[in-house]
């Protein structure tokens, strides 16, 4: 049985077992990272992949420039191969390793990976690797491990048509990976891979020793910067710096984007293999996508539910993109901040498992306008891209501030604030159950959906951090392991806005009232009515606090729960927390 033990404030929750030797977490300690037990048995820390939470010094380090970055270490690498991996000949294929790009359409390495085929005269092959380690490691919810493999199914149909080959194999740990691509090059004679660039820290690292490794084999490994419209590090403030503030860096894209507008030019799709394609690699066009790891795997009702909510494919994407362009997006400033009103383009879902690119947004975003400058011209349609823009930031900032990805926030001082580990009230955040209705029907609209409405997923976040003074990583993670459009450098980026922790954060004497909140964004209570059916028989402005509106009657019989805090005792306590982790007064 596990121990039971009870933390600072007196929750009570299960620890392991077998706790880490002595001696280990004291060289972690000497290696700058600090004694994070607590972090660990909330699993805030997953150490059966990362080391402890690194200690605020060490953070400092990245921000003096004294520890290299991920970033960088892949540069290195890129740079100083560059040479070598120019003059190795095209063999039998080359082959593009699908990732978080899951398109054909406006894809740079598949493009150019065709484009080399194409004028070597070899096949061209494409490769997903399903990593359930990564999965777990990535917080990775299964509703979007479902999407992807579903979408998998229709890329492997589209390249098929191609007389392109897509072979997808489940890689049980990790670390093989590298050397199963590798060896699965050998086996195609392919002496060419190319790959998009994700800008995690796991990813960054293992391409790099990939580019390195890959030679030793006669294997030229080309990552490509395609994921974000303007690759990280192109921008920089007047003093040589990474911007760290969205406005002034929003300007730097815009102009930036300006000057050099084939930064919109968008990629056409691979070209058709030669029709011997069919037979010589007819093994792996007769493989079939695997199914979902056990780790991640849906039920059956979930998997119909998602299905029908969520159609795959890049296809779905365009046809997504254009209906909104058409029919909401002059409208997008004024009603985007309403849940009810379904006036967003809701797709989040391709961005993140790349169905769709944002250049290709962007791009055809400003085809819709009335102007060809992107600051410009109506203003939905000028918002609309203000907002995607956002998605470029937060990579940037991951790239330059990697501690991010390690569960530290930006601002790493405000990890000396005194966090609550609350069970019950973090299971009542997580299922729904706060008595604040604003809150409980975005958690209830998670938990079906998958998705949370942009302006919901801020109130709930300031609530769970704010109101009930959780470690905002608990929440972090909850998103992360059930949004079907999880992307760690927004979600994290989000998280930070609303904790005041992160990157261009709202102060944290900023404290959103859950009720105002309702009534601003849902006055009408529509959104409210339909994921908290207990409350659909209040009428009026009662349905955003029932209990003090002369609802109690409707919400008893109902079995809606009365408020697990009050706000204004909260407020207070949360303002108290935060200067005293903080010691002082200002954000």
């Amino acid at each position: 049985m596990p121990l039971i033990q009870t933390t600072l404030n007196g929750t009570k929750h299960s620890a392991s077992s077998h706790p880490e030797p002595p001696q280990k977490r004291r060289k972690c300690a000497e290696a700058g990272f600090k004694d994070s037990r607590q972090e660990e048995e909330f699993n805030i820390v997953d150490r059966q992949f990362y080391p402890p939470e690194m200690k605020n010094e060490r953070c400092a380090q990245y921000n003096a420039n004294q520890i290299e970055r991920p970033m960088e270490t892949l540069s290195k690498a890129q740079q100083a191969t560059e040479h070598a991996r120019g003059v190795i000949g095209v063999n039998r294929a080359v082959v593009h390793w699908f990732k978080c790009d899951l398109r054909t359409y406006d894809n740079k390495a598949l493009h150019l990976a065709s484009k080399l085929a194409k004028s070597n005269g070899v096949s061209l092959i494409c490769l997903h690797i399903i990593s359930p380690q990564d999965y777990k490691a990535h917080m990775t919810s299964p509703a979007r491990v479902d999407f992807v493999l579903r979408t998998l199914v229709v890329l492997k149909e589209d390249l098929a048509k191609l007389n392109i080959p897509l072979y997808v194999e489940t890689v049980e740990k990790r670390k093989k990976i590298p050397d199963r691509i590798l060896e699965l090059c050998e086996k195609w004679g392919a002496s060419h891979l190319y790959c998009n660039i994700e800008y995690e820290v796991d990813e960054l690292r293992r391409e790099a020793l990939m580019i390195r490794e890959g030679l030793k084999k006669g294997i030229a490994i080309n990552t490509i910067h395609d994921t974000c419209v303007v690759a990280p590090g192109q921008l920089s403030s007047g003093s040589g710096t990474q911007y760290a503030v969205y406005s002034p860096w929003y300007r730097a894209w815009v102009s930036y984007i300006h000057q050099h507008p084939n930064q919109l030019d968008l990629f056409e799709p691979p070209s058709s293999n030669p029709s011997s394609s069919l037979q010589d690699f007819a093994s792996i066009f007769s493989t079939m996508i695997p199914p979902a790891p056990v780790n991640k795997s849906l039920t059956e009702e979930e998997k119909t539910r998602f299905s029908s909510m969520w159609p795959p494919g890049e296809h779905e994407a365009h046809a997504r993109l254009s209906k909104f362009l058409q029919e909401k997006s002059s409208k997008y400033k004024e009603s985007r901040n309403f849940p009810a009103a379904d006036s967003t383009a809701v797709l989040s879902v391709h961005f993140a498992s790349g169905t769709l690119s944002a250049r290709t947004a962007v791009s055809r975003a400003r085809a819709t306008n009335s102007t060809i400058k992107l600051d410009g011209g109506n203003e939905g349609i000028k918002g609309w891209i203000s907002e995607l823009a956002w998605r470029d930031f937060y990579k940037h900032v991951l790239v330059h501030w990697p501690y991010i990805c390690m569960n530290k926030p930006f601002k790493p001082e405000y990890t000396n604030i005194e966090w609550e580990y609350n069970d019950e009230l973090f299971s009542k955040w997580c299922q729904g159950q706060t008595g604040y209705p604003f809150i409980d029907a975005a958690m209830r609209q998670l938990n079906h959906m998958g998705y949370m409405h942009n302006r919901a997923r801020m109130a709930v976040a300031s609530f769970l951090a704010k109101d009930l003074l959780i470690d905002w990583r608990r929440g972090e993670r909850y998103f992360m392991e059930h949004l079907i459009d999880g992307d760690f450098a927004s979600n994290n980026g989000g998280w930070g806005f609303s904790a005041s922790t992160g990157v261009d954060p709202q102060p944290y004497f900023r404290i959103f009232n859950p009720h105002l909140q309702g009534e601003r964004f849902d006055a009408a209570g529509e959104y409210i009515r339909k994921w908290v059916p207990e409350l659909r028989g209040v009428m009026g402005k009662a349905i955003h606090d029932p209990y003090e509106r002369g609802s109690e009657r409707e919400a008893k019989r109902g079995g809606y729960p009365r408020a697990c805090v009050v706000h204004k005792a909260a407020r207070e306590r949360a303002l108290a927390r935060y200067k005293e982790g903080l010691k002082r007064e200002t954000a």
